[in-house]
């Protein structure tokens, strides 16, 4: 047997997932440095009249690299509170989540690259 959608509490998860969304690019340093890249990149893609197609990878590229930073800083702040102190095991994970926003980062980097670069070759 189904249940009926309850609209108020899924409203009020979206208003609690903005409110996380805000707050990762008003406090997490890292993140308001790919949300200026991002910036950027749409600049980019409106100047050299991206495809549709190109438009869907680039922006799958934005958002991959937005959601591993949310996923990173919240593994972060959880192993803050679990262990305030130093702890190797601590450290081993946060160096792995960073590792994959650099990973993804760097992916979508070359994704851009291959996108961009024709595109810019053209025009000189």
């Amino acid at each position: 047997m189904s249940h009926p959608v309850d609209l108020r509490k899924a409203l009020r998860s979206f208003r609690f997932a903005g409110a996380g969304i805000a707050s990762l690019f008003r406090y997490e340093n890292n993140a308001r440095i790919h949300l200026l890249a991002a910036a950027l990149v749409v600049g980019a893609g409106f100047w050299l009249q991206l495809s549709r197609m190109e438009w869907c990878v680039i922006l799958t590229q934005v958002g991959l690299v937005w959601a591993a930073e949310a996923f990173n800083t919240a593994l972060e702040k959880l192993a803050d509170l679990v262990s305030p102190d130093y702890h190797p095991t601590i450290k081993a994970v946060k160096d792995v989540s960073a590792a994959g926003v650099l990973l993804v980062a760097l992916v979508a980097a070359v994704v851009g690259t291959l996108i961009f670069l024709p595109k810019l070759l053209a025009l000189f």
